[in-house]
Order: C-alpha cells, then sequence, then structure tokens
C-alpha cells in the first residue's frame, strides 16, 4: 500500500522536476541565443557551449561508467567465497586468527573518512569554480614555520589545483566530520545506494569543473609560441600556459575516479553478507582481488601520472629565497619525484599483471595476509612519499642551502629575476637617471607652458563630491565615477588653434534603487526609469568663482540654445570640440535593471523646470519581445511574469538587459580578465541610431590577459603571475554595441584567443581615430607592475638576496589621513621628449627613507603608447619624497595656522593629492587645499601649495604661487611665502 502511495506521490513529482529542468535550459539557451545574436556574437557562443556540452558529456558519461560499473561488478562478486577444496589441509593452511570487528569497523571507517575527503574536495573544486565567491576567505592566519602547516602547504601545492593551506585544512576537517558522522552512518546502513549516489555526485563535480575548464581546454589546441623556454625542462612557456593545465585536469579526473572506484568496492566487499552481525570478515575471494588489483593498478597509474606532473609545479615553489625551482627543488625533489613516479607506474604494472595472470587459489588466511600486505604496504608507500617529499627536503634545505643561501641560490635567485621581469613586461622599461638641478627659472615654466596649464587642482572625489550636490539635478540621478582623460580643443590662446586639457569626466547615470520608495512599480522600473542623461566635462586646472568647478559641459538644459533637452556648454570652443548630440546613457556603471523600450509608455528622458520631458528609445540595442512566444521565453527566463499581463507592449517593444557594461562584456568574453575603471568618452565612434543619427557616448575598458603558470615568475599578492593588456573593449553608451580592439599584438595568449574565436578581435587601427586619441595606460596594469618593481628593479642576484635596494610607495596626507600615493595622470614633457604628452607617473621611496628615489612613467599618445621610462635619483642626492614636502607644509606654523582656523570654523579642510610634476630637470610640488562644510559635503577650492627647492608658497590660484617662487620681485600680497630651512 504505501509502496503504491509513493510510486503515485513520487512518479509525477519527478516528472514534473525533469519537466522544469527542461524548460528551464530551453528558456535560457533560447535566450541567451537572442542575446548574442542582438550584440552580434552568436559564433562566440555557439564556440563555448559547444564545448562546454562536449566536454560535460565527455567526462560525466566515462565517469558515471566507470564508477557505477565497478559497483555493479563488486555487488556481483560480492557473494563470491574461497572454496576449500579436498586437498587443503589444515596442516598446510593454519586456521589464523579472526580478523575481528574492532579492525574491521576501523578500517570501514577509515574507508568512509576517505571516501567523504574525496567527495569534499570534488564537490569543492565544483563550486569554487562555478562560484567563485564560494572559496573560503582567510579567516585566519597560522605560523608558517610550524611543520603542520607545512605538510598542509605542501599537500596544496601538490592537489591536482593547487590550493592555499588554509583551505586543505578546512576540506579536509570537513570532509573528515563528513566521514565520521552521518556518511559512515548511511553506508553501513544502505552501502550500495550511497556509495552509487557519492558516484554520480562525483561524476557531476568532474563533469562540470571540465564544462567551466572550457577555455582552458581550446587553448590547448590552439596554442601560440612564446618564443622562449624554461631553464629546467628547457620547455617552451606556452606548455605551461596552454598545455599544462589540461593535463592536470586530466589528472584531477583519473585520480579521483580511480581512487574512489577503489575505497567503494573495498568497502562493498568489507560489507558483504553478515560480516559485522558474524563480528569477523573471512576474507576476499580471487576474483575480488584481482577487481581490487585492477583498481590498485589504476590508482598507482593515476598517482604516476601526479608526480611526472608535479615536476612542472616545482617551477612555482615558494621554497627557498625567491620563487620558483630552488636548489632543494631542483636537486632533492625533482629526481624524488622521477623516482615516485617510476615507482607507481611500476607497481601499476604489478598489479595489473597479477590481476590478468595470477591464478593461484588461495586459503582464508592468504587472503587477509594479501589484505594485510596491502594495507601495510599502502601506509608504508605513504611514510615513503612523506618522507621523501617532506623531510629530506627540509632536512637539505635547513643543513645544506640555509649554512651557505647564497651561493646555492644564485643561479635560481636570477632566474626568478628575468622570468617575473618577462612575465610582466617590466624588461622592456627604458631605465634613465634624473638628476634634479635646482635651475627652474620662469623662462623655462614659459617653455612648459602646456605643463603649467594642465598641473591637475581637482581631484576626482572632491569633484565627485561636488558634483553631486549641482549636477545630479533630481535624487534618481547618479555619479558613479569620474576619470582623467585629455581632450583636443580649439584654444583661446593667441597663436594656438587647437590645445590639449586635461579634463575630469564624469557620466550622470540613473540609479533606480534612489527613486522614492513609493514610486518603485514595476512600470516605473521597467518601462519609465530607463537611462541616465549627460555627463560634465571640467578642466583639471581652472576653478570658478566660488571655489567651484569651472565646468566645460555641465546640467542639463542649455540657456544658450534655448534648448531644455541639450547639456550646457561653457563656450563656442568647446562646443566645435566636444560633441555632445545624444547625451542619453542606457548602458553604464550602474545600469543593473532591465527595461523594454518601444512600449505605449514613454519613457522618462529628463527634468525641465517642475515638468519631464519623455522620448522613445531609438537605439539598435535590445532583443524584440513584440511576440507572444519571446514574450513568454523571457518571462521565464527573467522569472518575471507581469511581461505577460501588461498590455503596454507593441510588436516594437525591445528588452535591454545586461546594461551593466562590466556584466556585458564578462558575458561576451569570460576568459579575459577587466579592469576595475572603465571611463567615459565624448568621441566620435562611428556608430548611429535607427533613424541614422550618430551617437557620441561610448565606453572604454581595458582587458587583461592573465595566467599563473609563467615559470619561475613570482605573483607577489596576485592570483597570476603574468598579464598583459591585450584588449580595448568599447561599448557604446546608447546601443550597447561591443568591440573588442587587440591593443597588443605579440601577446602569445591573445593570439591563440583570436584563432580560438575568429572575428571577435579587431586590430587596434580599426577603433575609430576619435576614440583612439583617447586610450590610455590602465591603472589596474601599472599598479601591478609598479608593485613588482618594488623589488624588481634589482637585477643582480646577490643585491636582489641581499634586499640592498628596495622600494616602497610614498605616502600623503589625504583630507586628515595618510594614504599611499596613487598613479596619477599628467600632461608633460618628459625630459628626453620635445612635446608634451599625456602619461601616467608614480613616484618611489627607498624602504624606510622618505627621499625619493625614482619614478615610473606610462606613456599613452599615439606611437609610443605602452612604453615605460623609469627614471632613477643618483643615491647620493637628496630629493624631497611627498612625505618630506606634507611634513613641511604641516609643520610651517603660518600654513598650519590657516589650517587649523579654517578646521575650527564647521568646516573641514581636505588636503589633495600631492603632485610630483617633473618640468624640465627639476621636480615641482603641488598640492591643493578643499574646505568641506561638516553639515553639507560640498568640497570648494580654497588655496594650492606650490614647493621648489627650500621654498613654500600657499596661494589662492597656481599662478600666484608660481610667480611668488620665480618671480619674487612681483609677488602680491596674498601669498603665504615660508622660507625651509636644508636638513
Amino acid at each position: 500500500m504505501s509502496k503504491t502511495f509513493g510510486n503515485r506521490f513520487f512518479s509525477p513529482l519527478a516528472l514534473l522536476i525533469g519537466v522544469w529542468i527542461v524548460v528551464e535550459l530551453i528558456t535560457r539557451f533560447i535566450g541567451e541565443w537572442l542575446w548574442f545574436q542582438d550584440v552580434g556574437y552568436l559564433p562566440v557562443f555557439l564556440i563555448r557551449l559547444r564545448t562546454q556540452l562536449g566536454l560535460w558529456a565527455l567526462a560525466f558519461f566515462p565517469s558515471a561508467v566507470f564508477l557505477f560499473g565497478n559497483l555493479a561488478i563488486a555487488q556481483r562478486l560480492k557473494s563470491s567465497k574461497y572454496e576449500i577444496t579436498q586437498t587443503t589441509t589444515r596442516k598446510k593452511h593454519p586456521i589464523p586468527k579472526s580478523f575481528g570487528l574492532r579492525w574491521l569497523l576501523t578500517l570501514i571507517i577509515l574507508l568512509c573518512v576517505l571516501a567523504g575527503l574525496i567527495l569534499g574536495y570534488y564537490l569543492y573544486e565544483a563550486l569554487s569554480i562555478w562560484q567563485p565567491q564560494f572559496r573560503f576567505p582567510p579567516v585566519f592566519q597560522l605560523q608558517s614555520w610550524l611543520p603542520v602547516i607545512h605538510f598542509f602547504q605542501r599537500i596544496g601545492q601538490l592537489s591536482p589545483f593547487p590550493i592555499p593551506y588554509w583551505q586543505v585544512v578546512v576540506i579536509v576537517g570537513l570532509s573528515i566530520a563528513l566521514g565520521l558522522g552521518g556518511l559512515s552512518t548511511a553506508i553501513l546502513a544502505g552501502p550500495y545506494f550511497w556509495l552509487r549516489a557519492i558516484a554520480l555526485a562525483i561524476s557531476l563535480s568532474i563533469a562540470l569543473v571540465a564544462a567551466l575548464r572550457w577555455d582552458t581546454v581550446l587553448k590547448y589546441f590552439y596554442p601560440t609560441s612564446f618564443n622562449g623556454v624554461d631553464p629546467l625542462f628547457e620547455r617552451d612557456i606556452s606548455f605551461y600556459v596552454f598545455s599544462l593545465p589540461v593535463w592536470e585536469l586530466l589528472r584531477f579526473w583519473i585520480l579521483g575516479l580511480s581512487l574512489y572506484g577503489l575505497v567503494a568496492v573495498t568497502l562493498i566487499y568489507l560489507l558483504a553478507g553478515n560480516t559485522l552481525s558474524q563480528g569477523k570478515f573471512p576474507g576476499f575471494s580471487l576474483a575480488q582481488i584481482r577487481h581490487l588489483d585492477v583498481l590498485g593498478s589504476f590508482v598507482c597509474g593515476a598517482i604516476a601520472l601526479h608526480y611526472w606532473l608535479g615536476r612542472y609545479q616545482l617551477l612555482y615553489s615558494s621554497r627557498g629565497a625567491t620563487y620558483g625551482a630552488s636548489f632543494t627543488d631542483v636537486t632533492v625533489d625533482f629526481p624524488v619525484y622521477i623516482a615516485l613516479s617510476l615507482g607507481s607506474a611500476a607497481i601499476s604494472l604489478i598489479l595489473l599483471w597479477q590481476a590478468v595472470f595470477s591464478t593461484q587459489r588461495r586459503s582464508p588466511l592468504s587472503p587477509l595476509r594479501l589484505g594485510g600486505s596491502f594495507i601495510s604496504g599502502a601506509i608504508l608507500y605513504v611514510t615513503v612519499i612523506a618522507i621523501a617529499t617532506y623531510t629530506v627536503p627540509m632536512i637539505v634545505q635547513r643543513l645544506v642551502v640555509e649554512p651557505n643561501e647564497l651561493a646555492r641560490e644564485t643561479p635560481y635567485i636570477q632566474r626568478s629575476i628575468n622570468y617575473t621581469r618577462q612575465a610582466f613586461n617590466l624588461s622592456t622599461i627604458d631605465v634613465e637617471t634624473f638628476n634634479p638641478q635646482p635651475t627652474l627659472t620662469a623662462a623655462d615654466l614659459q617653455e612648459n607652458d602646456l605643463t603649467i596649464r594642465n598641473i591637475r587642482l581637482w581631484d576626482t572625489r572632491p569633484l565627485l563630491e561636488t558634483n553631486r550636490q549641482l549636477q545630479q539635478i533630481r535624487t534618481y540621478y547618479s555619479f558613479p565615477n569620474a576619470d582623467i582623460d585629455r581632450y583636443t580643443l580649439l584654444s583661446a590662446v593667441p597663436g594656438e588653434t587647437t590645445e590639449r586639457r586635461q579634463t575630469i569626466i564624469a557620466a550622470r547615470e540613473l540609479d533606480y534603487n534612489a527613486v522614492p520608495q513609493q514610486a518603485q512599480t514595476w512600470v516605473n522600473q521597467h518601462l519609465v526609469y530607463t537611462h541616465g542623461y549627460g555627463f560634465t566635462l571640467s578642466p583639471v586646472n581652472t576653478v570658478a568663482p566660488g571655489g567651484l568647478p569651472d565646468y566645460f559641459i555641465q546640467n542639463i538644459g542649455d540657456p544658450g540654445t534655448g534648448d531644455d533637452g541639450a547639456l550646457e556648454v561653457a563656450n563656442e570652443q568647446i562646443r566645435a570640440s566636444v560633441p555632445i548630440g545624444q547625451p542619453r546613457i542606457y548602458y553604464g556603471e550602474i545600469a543593473n535593471t532591465y527595461v523594454m523600450t518601444g512600449t505605449r509608455v514613454q519613457e522618462l528622458d529628463y527634468p525641465s523646470g517642475n515638468e519631464n520631458v519623455y522620448t522613445t528609445y531609438d537605439g539598435r540595442g535590445g532583443v524584440n519581445i513584440g511576440p507572444f512566444w519571446r514574450r513568454l521565453l523571457f518571462a521565464q527566463y527573467l522569472k518575471d511574469w507581469q511581461m505577460l499581463l501588461t498590455q503596454d507592449f507593441t510588436p516594437q517593444t525591445r528588452l535591454l538587459f545586461r546594461r551593466n557594461i562590466r556584466n556585458r562584456v564578462q558575458a561576451i568574453a569570460p576568459f579575459l580578465r577587466y579592469d576595475r575603471d572603465p571611463y567615459l568618452v565624448a568621441a566620435d565612434g562611428g556608430n548611429t541610431t535607427l533613424q541614422g543619427e550618430p551617437t557620441y557616448l561610448y565606453w572604454i575598458l581595458d582587458a587583461y590577459t592573465t595566467s599563473d603558470r609563467y615559470p619561475y615568475s613570482d605573483p607577489g599578492t596576485d592570483d597570476f603571475n603574468y598579464i598583459r593588456n591585450s584588449v580595448k573593449v568599447v561599448i557604446d553608451a546608447y546601443n550597447g554595441s561591443v568591440d573588442f580592439y587587440i591593443a597588443d599584438p605579440t601577446d602569445p595568449v591573445i593570439n591563440t584567443i583570436a584563432a580560438i574565436f575568429p572575428g571577435l578581435l579587431k586590430p587596434l587601427d580599426a577603433m575609430p581615430a576619435a576614440l583612439r586619441s583617447h586610450i590610455r595606460y590602465p591603472i589596474d596594469l601599472f599598479s601591478t607592475q609598479s608593485e613588482h618593481l618594488l623589488t624588481y628593479h634589482m637585477t643582480d642576484a646577490q643585491v636582489f638576496y641581499n634586499r640592498e635596494d628596495l622600494w616602497r610607495f610614498p605616502t600623503e596626507i589625504y583630507g586628515t589621513e595618510p594614504q599611499q600615493v596613487q598613479p596619477y595622470f599628467l600632461i608633460t614633457r618628459i625630459p628626453t621628449e620635445e612635446t608634451e604628452e599625456f602619461i601616467l607617473l608614480l613616484p618611489f621611496n627607498p624602504v624606510q627613507r622618505p627621499n625619493l628615489i625614482g619614478w615610473l612613467a606610462a606613456r599613452a599618445d599615439g606611437e609610443q603608447y605602452g612604453r615605460l621610462l623609469l627614471y632613477e635619483f643618483p643615491k647620493q642626492l637628496l630629493v624631497y619624497g611627498p612625505e618630506q614636502v606634507e611634513a613641511r607644509i604641516n609643520q610651517d606654523p603660518v600654513i598650519s595656522q590657516q589650517i587649523t582656523l579654517w578646521n575650527r570654523q564647521g568646516s573641514r579642510v581636505i588636503q589633495g593629492n600631492l603632485l610630483v610634476i617633473p618640468i624640465e630637470e627639476s621636480l615641482l610640488y603641488v598640492e591643493p587645499l578643499y574646505l568641506e562644510a561638516e553639515q553639507n559635503s560640498l568640497p570648494t577650492f580654497v588655496r594650492v601649495i606650490v614647493a621648489y627647492e627650500n621654498r613654500i608658497v600657499m596661494a589662492e590660484t597656481l599662478q600666484q604661487a608660481l610667480d611668488a617662487i620665480f618671480q619674487p620681485e612681483i609677488t602680491p600680497a596674498t601669498p603665504i611665502i615660508r622660507p625651509v630651512e636644508e636638513n
């Protein structure tokens, strides 16, 4: 009765679940198909989907067949008994002591724990690749010198996918708890069912990992040579970047299947019949032993592959004085891994030979002896591995290497230096000596007028705060970010037709979360509030009356033209230089909602006085959902059933989703790593609306190719040890179109990706010239390179080992708190060049000293794009660093008194970024001051501080400050001029 009821209840439930899964998969597939078709990258989606499905099937079905097949064989052989023949005598085969219940339960529980470890590890890997945020955070730190921690570190390094030791500890702990707890009880109660359930979970996990590593597998078939080899194995670096990850994926697959198969089959044999009720195990039959021999052979073969590939992992070792294979790794671990691999392969062949050719009948004692020998052999083998891979290397490291470390490690240190510099593109840096001279004059400033006119007085943070007070217009608008760029403008300077101006641009996006709660209806969210409107553009070096930004472009509505929808432009030169037509932003940094356009409900365009102006989208973006079947499809896809109930849709209705530009490009090309800071550009990019009108607002986002497999390259604090800024991505803010341009055609990784996805990447020359003039060197890459340069500017192994010349990033006071100096953009003339250019610059200090030791510049204009210049100061010369200049500013009695006075009047002084500006053969230091009310965050520019040599000046304008320093005879009375004593 209950069985019939169960069948009646669960069969329809299973059918409903199956139908739901099928419907979900179909709707997602068609929805993705239509979206990729809309953005023009359907071939990329099909290649990805085809590869993922193929890898999933290739991994899942053989895994399931292998595990379920072995479990079925074990189920059939579990009742096989040893048969005592008439010729068997007690004298020839003495009866042993029984294999008692205590030892039997101990062995069963240990095997359950091992099964739990395997299951836990494979589930963890599948989840962490599928959802990267699942990886455990480093919630605790342990002393790295403890032997147990070294042991777990070695496990993490040698696992199929190397993971941090603290994650190994967590995985092992959870798996042991799982094995000792519910898993042991479940297996004892129903071994065949639960072992098959675990087999299914492992097979699905392996298949999911394989499918999610689809790009890794594709790269294996389209390798591009790096034209360089590693010094240990003399293999092309492409082997490590493209081939080794696939071999490790194969190891991950084979090792888990064979090990779990052996554990599961052994459990079935141990739990067969009434073994537990009788309290003893009678022994394995000949057929069972053959079965275990075959599985043992597979395990040993997988271990042989594991250690053979483990040799290559030595190139990423963190043991020793530097990163990469060290003296101990090469002289001890390398031969040990070869020996362990060959030994495991030999054992695998012996077990396979024994399984095929052994026909000896055994008494009940022989299987026990064989089992005992197997257990003893396994323990001995693990002990040998632990001694060979942990104890012996540790002894050699402590007794042989450390007493004479420099001599032993010098060639390996040199390798790490060379390969780290190659991987992070530091080897291409041009190094020059910069010898600052106190010879800067007013005439020099006049010759470098473009540099002076572009000295940044406005930082992005105070400007954003001011924008949010003055330019948001309505609460639902937001300025999520502001970016430094340069524009070529018609010049108002006599004798010049155009001039380059460094500017700050900020997009006015729509933030639906800021819409009043009462107005957050479905219609408003998806049909009315669809886009942001316009942007602000302001020069970095000028200030409007009242200390506010001097906007080139601002507001919504231009009183000069009478057009309520036009952005307000400062003058005709700006209007002729910066295109501002079609200012609507449908795709942006915070556009996280999906919207429907072309409906019977008009979209909010912009506010005009007390009224609102409405519009209808005429862009090329979006998927047409006019037909009912598409509405039904996307209602299921987006889980939004209001789409079926609304009466506002028309045959022209389009669905715009994935409007967040980072999510958009990530969906198209997830195999690239993207910069954190996309920036807006107002330029003629060549795109048009459906009505043929040009669009002028574009986002530019830098993309990187990375790898964690570059030999000997030190990743530092990053999760990669190779990086190139190989791609520039351009996204139309109105149409949503996405274009990928190759910025570094010398990168082997991007050439491999181009071979995998023909048509995805375009040459940089194909980018419209107006957009190409705005590309800049990415800050994320520059910061990563600068961080590695702190140590890896030392190219001599002995100097590197002694850490004689370590650098650090300087600090500055921002607001009232110290912070690390961040890279900043300048328009300046590099000492070796004749014209000004747009560069990214960062100074360096020696460790434990505040003076400057050098500065790194990244060039971003024209043919010089991507070139890095490192200017080093003579070590015997004292050059003031930002910390010393900040200290002199804050210690000056008159300047500090003025700052203190402002801080006491219900306001707060914000000390801006201290800029170190190279001019000719000298350095000029400039720091703006802002004043912010405590009750209302509206920062205003109040003063600028300029320091040069032994003089510090605080004035209302930059020109006043410069005149006070370089033309003291005409200095007005307002600046505060303070002499500074030399140290």
